[in-house]
Protein backbone atom coordinates (compact mmCIF):
# COMPACT_ATOMS: atom_id res chain seq x y z
CA UNK A 1 0.00 0.00 0.00
CA UNK A 2 2.82 2.35 0.94
CA UNK A 3 4.56 1.39 -2.28
CA UNK A 4 1.45 2.22 -4.33
CA UNK A 5 1.15 5.59 -2.58
CA UNK A 6 4.74 6.43 -3.37
CA UNK A 7 4.15 5.48 -6.99
CA UNK A 8 1.08 7.70 -7.18
CA UNK A 9 3.04 10.59 -5.70
CA UNK A 10 5.75 10.20 -8.29
CA UNK A 11 3.22 10.07 -11.08
CA UNK A 12 1.47 13.13 -9.72
CA UNK A 13 4.71 15.03 -9.54
CA UNK A 14 5.74 14.28 -13.10
CA UNK A 15 3.44 16.81 -14.83
CA UNK A 16 4.64 19.55 -12.47
CA UNK A 17 8.25 18.66 -13.35
CA UNK A 18 7.43 18.76 -17.06
CA UNK A 19 5.72 22.12 -16.54
CA UNK A 20 8.77 23.46 -14.73
CA UNK A 21 11.07 22.19 -17.45
CA UNK A 22 8.92 23.94 -20.01
CA UNK A 23 9.16 27.18 -18.07
CA UNK A 24 12.92 26.87 -17.82
CA UNK A 25 13.14 26.26 -21.56
CA UNK A 26 11.01 29.32 -22.18
CA UNK A 27 13.28 31.40 -19.95
CA UNK A 28 16.27 30.44 -22.09
CA UNK A 29 14.59 32.19 -24.99
CA UNK A 30 14.35 35.43 -23.03
CA UNK A 31 17.22 37.95 -22.95
CA UNK A 32 19.98 36.74 -20.65
CA UNK A 33 19.90 39.99 -18.70
CA UNK A 34 16.30 39.48 -17.59
CA UNK A 35 17.08 36.70 -15.10
CA UNK A 36 19.13 39.01 -12.88
CA UNK A 37 16.65 41.85 -12.59
CA UNK A 38 16.62 41.85 -8.79
CA UNK A 39 20.42 41.84 -8.56
CA UNK A 40 20.70 44.50 -11.24
CA UNK A 41 18.13 46.76 -9.56
CA UNK A 42 19.90 46.43 -6.21
CA UNK A 43 23.25 47.20 -7.79
CA UNK A 44 21.80 50.17 -9.66
CA UNK A 45 20.32 51.64 -6.48
CA UNK A 46 23.49 50.98 -4.50
CA UNK A 47 25.73 52.71 -7.02
CA UNK A 48 23.32 55.58 -7.54
CA UNK A 49 23.24 56.31 -3.82
CA UNK A 50 26.87 55.60 -2.92
CA UNK A 51 29.05 56.23 -5.96
CA UNK A 52 27.14 58.41 -8.40
CA UNK A 53 28.72 61.82 -8.86
CA UNK A 54 26.37 64.75 -8.33
CA UNK A 55 26.13 68.29 -9.59
CA UNK A 56 28.85 69.62 -7.27
CA UNK A 57 31.46 67.45 -8.99
CA UNK A 58 30.79 69.00 -12.41
CA UNK A 59 30.79 72.57 -11.12
CA UNK A 60 34.52 73.22 -11.54
CA UNK A 61 36.73 74.90 -14.17
CA UNK A 62 37.02 73.12 -17.49
CA UNK A 63 40.66 72.05 -17.24
CA UNK A 64 40.19 70.94 -13.65
CA UNK A 65 37.12 68.89 -14.63
CA UNK A 66 38.92 67.30 -17.58
CA UNK A 67 41.58 66.00 -15.19
CA UNK A 68 39.05 65.02 -12.53
CA UNK A 69 37.22 62.82 -15.06
CA UNK A 70 40.26 60.55 -15.38
CA UNK A 71 39.62 57.35 -13.46
CA UNK A 72 35.89 57.97 -13.09
CA UNK A 73 33.43 55.45 -14.51
CA UNK A 74 30.87 56.26 -17.20
CA UNK A 75 27.77 54.07 -16.89
CA UNK A 76 25.13 53.45 -19.53
CA UNK A 77 21.94 51.64 -18.53
CA UNK A 78 20.28 50.15 -21.61
CA UNK A 79 16.55 49.61 -22.10
CA UNK A 80 16.75 45.93 -21.08
CA UNK A 81 18.54 46.84 -17.86
CA UNK A 82 22.03 45.91 -19.03
CA UNK A 83 24.65 48.23 -17.57
CA UNK A 84 27.75 49.06 -19.60
CA UNK A 85 30.71 50.57 -17.77
CA UNK A 86 33.96 52.16 -18.85
CA UNK A 87 36.69 54.00 -16.94
CA UNK A 88 37.59 57.38 -18.45
CA UNK A 89 41.26 57.45 -19.43
CA UNK A 90 41.43 60.40 -21.86
CA UNK A 91 39.71 63.78 -22.13
CA UNK A 92 40.02 67.16 -23.85
CA UNK A 93 39.00 70.52 -22.46
CA UNK A 94 37.46 73.34 -24.51
CA UNK A 95 37.30 76.59 -22.59
CA UNK A 96 34.38 78.36 -24.22
CA UNK A 97 34.42 81.84 -25.79
CA UNK A 98 38.14 82.46 -25.37
CA UNK A 99 39.02 79.12 -27.01
CA UNK A 100 39.05 79.52 -30.79
CA UNK A 101 38.97 75.73 -31.25
CA UNK A 102 35.69 75.46 -29.37
CA UNK A 103 32.19 75.26 -30.86
CA UNK A 104 31.38 78.19 -28.59
CA UNK A 105 34.34 80.33 -29.73
CA UNK A 106 33.64 84.02 -29.35
CA UNK A 107 30.60 83.26 -27.22
CA UNK A 108 28.65 82.03 -30.25
CA UNK A 109 25.43 80.22 -29.34
CA UNK A 110 23.64 77.96 -31.80
CA UNK A 111 20.93 75.34 -31.69
CA UNK A 112 23.64 72.69 -31.77
CA UNK A 113 25.89 73.96 -28.98
CA UNK A 114 23.16 75.04 -26.52
CA UNK A 115 24.22 72.35 -24.04
CA UNK A 116 27.63 74.03 -23.66
CA UNK A 117 25.91 77.04 -22.08
CA UNK A 118 23.73 75.01 -19.75
CA UNK A 119 24.54 74.11 -16.14
CA UNK A 120 27.70 72.08 -15.39
CA UNK A 121 27.12 68.38 -15.95
CA UNK A 122 24.93 68.85 -19.03
CA UNK A 123 25.62 66.33 -21.79
CA UNK A 124 26.56 67.74 -25.18
CA UNK A 125 26.31 65.20 -28.01
CA UNK A 126 27.12 66.35 -31.52
CA UNK A 127 27.51 64.53 -34.85
CA UNK A 128 30.58 64.40 -37.07
CA UNK A 129 30.72 63.12 -40.65
CA UNK A 130 26.94 62.81 -40.46
CA UNK A 131 27.14 59.33 -38.88
CA UNK A 132 29.43 59.47 -35.83
CA UNK A 133 28.79 61.10 -32.45
CA UNK A 134 30.95 62.65 -29.74
CA UNK A 135 29.99 63.05 -26.08
CA UNK A 136 30.96 66.11 -24.04
CA UNK A 137 30.04 67.40 -20.59
CA UNK A 138 29.62 71.08 -19.74
CA UNK A 139 31.74 72.55 -16.96
CA UNK A 140 31.98 75.78 -15.00
CA UNK A 141 32.55 78.64 -17.42
CA UNK A 142 30.44 80.16 -20.19
CA UNK A 143 30.30 77.73 -23.11
CA UNK A 144 33.01 75.43 -21.68
CA UNK A 145 32.88 71.66 -21.95
CA UNK A 146 35.01 68.52 -21.73
CA UNK A 147 35.19 65.95 -24.53
CA UNK A 148 35.31 62.32 -23.41
CA UNK A 149 37.90 60.74 -25.70
CA UNK A 150 38.58 57.22 -24.45
CA UNK A 151 37.37 54.63 -21.97
CA UNK A 152 38.74 51.42 -20.51
CA UNK A 153 35.91 48.84 -20.82
CA UNK A 154 34.96 47.43 -17.41
CA UNK A 155 31.57 45.76 -17.80
CA UNK A 156 29.45 44.62 -20.74
CA UNK A 157 32.24 44.03 -23.26
CA UNK A 158 30.23 41.46 -25.27
CA UNK A 159 27.44 43.99 -25.75
CA UNK A 160 29.95 46.73 -26.58
CA UNK A 161 31.53 44.46 -29.16
CA UNK A 162 28.15 43.82 -30.79
CA UNK A 163 27.36 47.53 -30.90
CA UNK A 164 30.73 48.31 -32.47
CA UNK A 165 30.47 45.43 -34.94
CA UNK A 166 27.13 46.76 -36.19
CA UNK A 167 28.97 49.83 -37.50
CA UNK A 168 31.91 47.98 -39.03
CA UNK A 169 32.39 46.21 -42.34
CA UNK A 170 31.24 42.60 -42.52
CA UNK A 171 34.14 40.23 -41.99
CA UNK A 172 36.26 42.79 -40.13
CA UNK A 173 38.64 41.31 -37.55
CA UNK A 174 37.30 41.03 -33.99
CA UNK A 175 38.10 44.01 -31.81
CA UNK A 176 40.32 43.69 -28.77
CA UNK A 177 38.91 45.04 -25.52
CA UNK A 178 41.28 48.00 -25.61
CA UNK A 179 39.92 48.95 -29.05
CA UNK A 180 36.26 49.08 -28.07
CA UNK A 181 36.23 52.63 -26.65
CA UNK A 182 39.60 54.15 -27.63
CA UNK A 183 38.21 57.18 -29.43
CA UNK A 184 35.37 59.69 -28.92
CA UNK A 185 32.97 58.23 -31.45
CA UNK A 186 33.99 54.67 -30.62
CA UNK A 187 32.94 55.10 -27.00
CA UNK A 188 29.59 56.54 -28.13
CA UNK A 189 29.04 53.47 -30.31
CA UNK A 190 30.20 50.99 -27.66
CA UNK A 191 27.99 52.49 -24.94
CA UNK A 192 25.10 53.26 -27.29
CA UNK A 193 25.11 57.00 -26.58
CA UNK A 194 22.45 58.43 -28.95
CA UNK A 195 22.00 61.97 -30.25
CA UNK A 196 18.91 62.43 -28.07
CA UNK A 197 21.11 62.41 -24.95
CA UNK A 198 22.11 65.96 -25.86
CA UNK A 199 21.15 68.45 -23.10
CA UNK A 200 20.48 65.74 -20.51
CA UNK A 201 21.81 66.10 -16.97
CA UNK A 202 24.60 63.63 -16.23
CA UNK A 203 24.05 64.22 -12.50
CA UNK A 204 20.47 62.93 -12.50
CA UNK A 205 19.73 61.02 -15.73
CA UNK A 206 18.48 57.43 -15.20
CA UNK A 207 20.13 56.07 -18.36
CA UNK A 208 23.62 57.49 -18.17
CA UNK A 209 25.68 58.73 -15.25
CA UNK A 210 29.16 59.01 -13.77
CA UNK A 211 30.51 57.09 -10.79
CA UNK A 212 33.56 57.30 -8.62
CA UNK A 213 35.44 54.00 -8.65
CA UNK A 214 35.75 52.76 -5.03
CA UNK A 215 38.39 50.23 -6.09
CA UNK A 216 40.64 52.72 -7.87
CA UNK A 217 42.49 55.70 -6.44
CA UNK A 218 42.06 59.05 -8.23
CA UNK A 219 44.65 59.72 -10.91
CA UNK A 220 47.69 61.40 -9.35
CA UNK A 221 49.16 64.52 -10.99
CA UNK A 222 52.32 62.61 -11.97
CA UNK A 223 50.17 60.00 -13.74
CA UNK A 224 48.36 62.56 -15.91
CA UNK A 225 49.90 63.50 -19.25
CA UNK A 226 49.06 66.84 -20.88
CA UNK A 227 49.26 66.99 -24.66
CA UNK A 228 47.86 68.99 -27.61
CA UNK A 229 44.27 68.29 -28.55
CA UNK A 230 43.51 66.13 -31.57
CA UNK A 231 42.04 67.15 -34.91
CA UNK A 232 42.20 70.94 -34.56
CA UNK A 233 45.43 71.60 -36.45
CA UNK A 234 43.79 74.35 -38.49
CA UNK A 235 43.31 76.52 -35.39
CA UNK A 236 46.87 77.73 -35.19
CA UNK A 237 48.18 78.42 -31.69
CA UNK A 238 45.07 76.91 -30.15
CA UNK A 239 46.05 73.54 -31.60
CA UNK A 240 49.21 73.63 -29.47
CA UNK A 241 47.46 74.16 -26.15
CA UNK A 242 48.20 71.10 -23.93
CA UNK A 243 44.57 70.60 -23.00
CA UNK A 244 44.27 66.91 -23.77
CA UNK A 245 44.74 64.81 -20.66
CA UNK A 246 45.25 61.08 -20.33
CA UNK A 247 46.50 58.45 -17.90
CA UNK A 248 50.16 57.79 -18.57
CA UNK A 249 50.87 54.48 -20.30
CA UNK A 250 47.26 53.34 -20.44
CA UNK A 251 46.63 50.97 -23.38
CA UNK A 252 43.15 52.39 -24.07
CA UNK A 253 44.35 55.93 -24.81
CA UNK A 254 43.43 56.83 -28.39
CA UNK A 255 46.74 58.35 -29.48
CA UNK A 256 50.17 57.00 -28.60
CA UNK A 257 53.38 58.97 -28.12
CA UNK A 258 54.55 58.44 -31.69
CA UNK A 259 51.24 59.78 -32.97
CA UNK A 260 51.60 62.77 -30.69
CA UNK A 261 54.99 63.59 -32.17
CA UNK A 262 53.59 63.20 -35.67
CA UNK A 263 50.63 65.47 -34.90
CA UNK A 264 52.99 68.15 -33.61
CA UNK A 265 55.03 67.96 -36.81
CA UNK A 266 51.90 68.06 -38.99
CA UNK A 267 52.05 64.42 -40.10
CA UNK A 268 49.00 62.16 -40.30
CA UNK A 269 48.19 60.06 -37.24
CA UNK A 270 48.22 56.31 -37.52
CA UNK A 271 45.71 53.81 -36.15
CA UNK A 272 42.83 56.30 -36.03
CA UNK A 273 39.54 55.93 -37.83
CA UNK A 274 37.61 58.75 -39.51
CA UNK A 275 35.68 59.24 -36.30
CA UNK A 276 38.84 60.29 -34.46
CA UNK A 277 40.59 62.63 -36.90
CA UNK A 278 39.38 65.83 -38.46
CA UNK A 279 40.38 66.33 -42.09
CA UNK A 280 41.22 69.87 -43.10
CA UNK A 281 38.01 70.56 -45.00
CA UNK A 282 38.08 74.28 -44.53
CA UNK A 283 34.90 74.15 -42.45
CA UNK A 284 36.70 73.47 -39.16
CA UNK A 285 33.56 72.18 -37.50
CA UNK A 286 34.52 68.59 -36.89
CA UNK A 287 36.25 66.86 -33.98
CA UNK A 288 36.14 69.67 -31.45
CA UNK A 289 33.73 70.89 -28.80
Amino acid sequence: MAGRKRKKLVLAAAPEHDKQTGLEAAKLKEPIQSKNTAERSHYFMKNTLQHRLGKDFFNQPCISLAKAFLGKVLVRRCEDGTELRGRIVETESYLGGEDMASHSAGGKRTERNTAMFMKPGTIYVYPIYGIYLCMNVSSEGEGAAVLLRSLEPLQGQPVMRQLRAARRKEGARPLKDKELCNGPSKLCQALNIPRCFDRRDLASDPEVWLEGDPDTSPAKPQDIVSAPRIGIESHGEWAKKPWRFYIRGHPCVSVNKEAESESLSGKAMNDLGPSDVQPDTGQHNVKRT
